[in-house]
């Protein structure tokens, strides 16, 4: 099965979580700190809520192709080079509070989509914010979006 998913940055977690919850009738697939995801069964939707800084907007954080194997993550690699987009591959990652494969690719507006595989969850977050926001990122994009309120992308497009 493969779902778009939406990741938002939210300032009021639990308010968007409620709304979310009437939006779509259903409870929360996945709760941490700082984290909620649903996943929809219809429209077929992974929506992603992390927590932002209080009081600022909810902006999109990024945006991604939730696949069912590693195979299918490898296959939009492959796929996605020979289209000559620049690819960032992250194996056993754990992010989100999930052991994942992903690529990451940016589209023309430099926003950031996954394709990506969870392999098993984790306890921890590790990693709750788009490429690039990694300390072992090969950019200056190294300041997560949290601090800034944005999606971190200012410089890995």
């Amino acid at each position: 099965m493969s779902r778009v998913q939406l990741a938002l940055r939210v300032s009021d977690l639990e308010g968007s979580i409620d709304f979310y919850r009437s939006l779509f009738g259903v409870e929360p697939a996945k709760r941490r700190p700082g984290y909620a995801n649903f996943a929809i069964a219809e429209p077929p939707l992974k929506l992603v809520l992390i927590e932002g800084p209080a009081g600022g907007p909810t902006v999109m954080d990024h945006l991604g192709v939730e696949v069912g194997t590693a195979d299918e993550v490898h296959a939009a690699t492959e796929r996605l080079s020979g289209l000559g987009l620049a690819t960032r591959v992250e194996d056993d990652t754990t992010c989100c509070y999930a052991l994942q494969d992903k690529v990451w690719v940016h589209g023309p507006g430099r926003e950031p989509w996954e394709v990506y595989t969870v392999k098993a969850g984790a306890p921890d977050a590790t990693s709750i914010h788009p490429v690039g926001a990694r300390p072992d990122a090969s950019c200056e994009c190294g300041v997560p979006a949290a601090a800034t309120g944005t999606a971190a992308v200012e410089c890995c497009g």
